[in-house]
């Protein structure tokens, strides 16, 4: 047994794949060409990847979580060596600063679809 990817949901999966294409370099399409409604990227060389599905119901998270809205069930954690300059890029290729920000060194972002993801450098973990 092998994990192979977290996957998530979107309004499109391949808008929201070709977001994390372009915010991950080196990431490439492993699997999906021949799917409308979903897409598997993967890292260099291979290994665990991110998968891409298009719900057409799909709510976006709230962040923070509040008890009466669409809550996280995923994030992802992505490291960087330059987090103004990567938190820079990100905002570039679409991602939304999220209001709130627990600690320093942590960049909290929103990719288009609205699911938090966290830019960090190694010293923040």
């Amino acid at each position: 047994m092998r994990l192979t990817a977290a996957t998530l949901d979107a309004p499109d999966a391949r808008e929201l794949a070709a977001f994390y294409l372009r915010l991950l370099p080196g990431w490439r399409v492993w699997r999906g060409e021949e799917w409308q409604d979903w897409v598997h990227i993967r890292p260099p060389g291979g290994g665990t990847g991110l998968s891409f599905q298009t719900e057409p119901a799909y709510r976006p998270p709230v962040w923070p979580s509040t008890p009466d809205r669409q809550q996280m069930m995923i994030h992802l954690d992505i490291e960087v060596d330059d987090l103004e300059e990567e938190t820079a890029r990100a905002l570039a290729e679409g991602a939304r600063l999220a209001a709130y920000q627990p600690q320093d060194g942590v960049r909290v972002l929103l990719d288009p679809a609205g699911h938090p993801f966290c830019l960090h450098t190694e010293a923040a973990q």
